[in-house]
């Protein structure tokens, strides 16, 4: 076994001035250090966790590197005692595969980790936080650890345990020892073995434990931060075998931050390698709607004029209702004194600005003896939801006579009604809509290229039958990739019904993604059905179908889907493959929370290799809609058979494009990290989802955001 080299006197000397600089400024009033990432991601000090926080919502990426490792994480905080990252460490010493393929590229390892607040911090208490490293990656660098934090001023010290790679020193046995054996030993991976992407139960908490900790401190100089650590890895147990000389376990490191969303980081470890870090984050929770100069102003209070100009030409209404609230309208109806129109909201994501902007220019129309204005909102043909405003309380409080409040209670949302109602204006039906687009498609961590990535030019359009009848498709075309680099095929046990990514990236620059008729139908009050055929998704074409029963006004909601596929050719027009599966799956949505709104959804069914299993995905939805989540899927495949990752995991963020755009939108951007590209757990990657569809029955969403009923 290689010999421990003595701590450096010198930076053992320069640690303890530091920690004596800290103690002597205790009790100036200064700011305490803010939380700041570690060398991992996350927050911590260089290679250690800290119990610290993130605020909620944050969104980091954070690059560092000390050779021989550069490590490229995404970290997130959905919820403000917990914390999440995906992470992959590029190892220079070490090769992904064969020359012939991977060439001089670095390994990559992948990981996700998870970190949960256990205490917060009180007067004589400090803040404590449980922790696992590399939890669904190889299991290379796993770990687990309790750690507690003790701010004095503006010193926050730290001092944790750890079994694993960060407490790999083992200074003293495992405790646990003493309840079972095997907690006394961990199954290694020094000679390169892993745990392939498994949970690494098998290996958890087992092991020496090591100690760790350090001491962050807030110089008067705001933007500067210094760090000293103690670690708990002595470098003697590396993976694969690839150990390193550490002449000091003290970490000394300064960050700065010359922006408040920007840190940089520069230190000195393991006694003689520099660490050099970036990490760019953002609160994507607490972003507010970028201004909308692009749109049109709400329509002037002055009802009288308008009415003048639009009183009895309902096709003027139905223009201004499309121009100005962004609701096309097919249909606007009367029942005594409440006038009901019925359209599709095509701009707004606010449900309030939208009642707000239809009812001014309703209002300013609709015959003097009516008394409610009702929108029927639609979505793809189906009836989603009513809301109906008391005419006279919604001008009082557009005169400001009545509070918002007082306003709340004279509206009312339903489910929409079946009641008959006399049509007085019916629209034509629109036949056709299309519009240019990009696209962006990229793979990470693959041998053949750390990044491989394509971007297309995407032509997307719809024939309207009738209302809920419509043909789609979209039109592909490569305009620049790299996938040229793409030789590799993952090795498959199960029919490989999504690792011939290779093959439908590279074969053809034109192709045709996506082709297929679609039908919705209202089957109740509660219950919605769709159907469809075509050419469904990139790699499937066939028909399918989906049942949805979702109560008005509830948490909850259950789903069915059924779909007989056939795998396309790789040229993505009209040729098929030979392999044909029946794939579906029985879904529960649940929606819980006041204060923090959480998403979760439990599917279980069929998968496209014929697999079957459950996926479990969970949501935080902040108020601007901001969505951050992770989800997992296990099947009756084995870990053997699946291959590299064990199972399907991965994290997602999405975002409305309507807080960054200079105009209201309703579209999204969706980003998903997963560790690997596998064929168990694999799903069809429908177009459209009832549930999405549905979304406006969501409980309270009208209210929540009803102070915006006069943008």
């Amino acid at each position: 076994m290689k010999a421990k080299v003595p701590p450096s006197p010198s930076l053992a000397s320069a640690g303890l001035a530091l920690l004596t600089l800290g103690i002597c400024n205790v009790l100036q009033a200064q700011e305490r250090p803010a939380p700041t990432a570690s060398d991992w991601g996350g927050i911590g000090l260089l290679q250690t966790p800290t119990a610290r926080m993130a605020e909620e919502g944050e969104l980091s990426f954070t690059a560092s590197h000390t050779s021989p490792y550069s490590r490229y994480t995404m970290s997130l905080q959905p919820l403000p005692w917990l914390e999440g990252s995906f992470r992959y460490i590029s190892v220079a010493n070490r090769r992904y595969g064969l020359e012939s393929l991977s060439g001089a590229q670095n390994y990559k390892d992948k990981s996700i980790d998870f970190k949960v607040r256990l205490l917060r911090e009180r007067r004589w208490l400090p803040e404590i936080a449980a922790g696992v490293r590399d939890v669904g990656g190889t299991g290379l660098f796993s770990s687990e650890y309790l750690v507690a934090n003790k701010r004095w001023g503006q010193v926050d010290a730290s001092l944790g345990l750890a079994t694993g790679y960060i407490g790999n020193r083992g200074d003293f046995g495992n405790p646990l020892r003493h309840i079972d054996d095997r907690f006394a030993t961990r199954p290694g991976n020094d000679n390169g073995t892993s745990t392939a992407g498994s949970l690494n139960t098998s290996s958890m908490l087992r092991g020496p434990v090591g100690l760790f900790g350090g001491l962050t401190y807030q110089t008067p100089w705001k933007s500067l931060q210094l760090k000293l650590e103690y670690e708990g890895n002595d470098y003697t147990h590396e993976p694969q075998q690839n150990h390193q000389r550490q002449r000091s376990p003290l970490n000394l490191a300064a960050t700065y931050m010359p922006h408040r969303n920007v840190q940089l980081l520069l230190g000195w470890e393991r006694g003689d390698e520099a660490v050099v870090g970036i990490s760019i984050h953002g609160n994507l929770g607490r972003a507010r709607q970028s201004p909308k100069p692009l749109d049109p102003l709400p329509i002037a209070v002055d009802s009288h004029s308008q009415a003048q100009q639009t009183a009895g030409n309902w096709s003027a209404v139905v223009e201004q209702l499309e121009e100005n609230a962004g609701l096309r309208v097919s249909r606007i109806s009367r029942k005594g004194p409440e006038l009901v129109v019925t359209g599709e909201q095509q701009r707004f994501i606010e449900p309030a600005k939208a009642l707000g902007r239809t009812a001014r220019i309703v209002d300013a129309s609709a015959p003097v003896d009516i008394e409610w204005l009702t929108v029927r909102n639609t979505r793809f043909g189906l009836p989603v939801i009513e809301t109906s405003i008391e005419r006279r309380a919604f001008n009082a409080y557009t005169d400001s006579r009545v509070t918002l409040s007082q306003l709340a209670h004279n509206i009312e949302v339903a489910a929409p009604s079946n009641h008959y109602r006399h049509t007085i204006y019916e629209a034509p039906q629109p036949r056709f809509n299309g519009e240019f687009n990009v696209g962006y498609r990229q793979s990470l961590g693959g041998p053949d290229g750390f990044i491989l990535f394509q971007l297309t030019g995407l032509y997307t359009a719809d024939m309207q039958f009738s209302q809920g009848i419509w043909l789609h498709g979209m039109l592909s075309y490569n305009a620049y990739n790299n996938y040229d680099k793409f030789r590799y095929d993952a090795p498959s046990k199960l029919p490989r019904v999504r690792t011939h990514i290779r093959q439908y990236l590279t074969t053809e620059n034109l192709t045709l993604p996506n082709f297929q008729l679609t039908t919705t139908a209202q089957l109740g009050r509660d219950w919605y059905g769709m159907a469809y055929a075509g050419l469904l998704e990139t790699m499937y074409a066939g028909v399918g179908a989906e049942l949805l029963y979702r109560p008005f006004n509830q948490p909850w909601a259950l789903g069915w889907d059924l779909n007989l596929v056939r795998q396309r050719g790789f040229d993505q027009r009209f040729s098929l493959r030979d392999y044909r599966v029946t794939t579906g799956h029985a879904s529960l949505y649940y929606t819980w929370g006041t204060q923090r709104t959480m998403v979760g959804v439990l599917s279980a069914g069929r998968y496209l290799a014929k697999d079957w299993g459950a996926t479990l995905s969970v949501t935080r939805m902040f108020e601007n809609g901001v969505g951050m989540g992770a989800y997992a899927t296990k099947t009756n495949v084995s870990s053997e058979d699946f291959g590299e990752g064990s199972f399907d995991k991965g994290i997602f963020v999405s975002v409305p494009f309507d807080l960054m755009l200079p105009r209201s939108t309703r579209s999204r951007a969706s980003f998903n990290w997963n560790p690997l590209y596998r064929d168990g757990g694999a799903r069809l990657s429908r177009t459209y989802n009832l549930y999405q569809i549905t979304a406006e029955r969501e409980p309270g969403a009208l209210m929540n955001n009803l102070p915006a009923i006069l943008e």
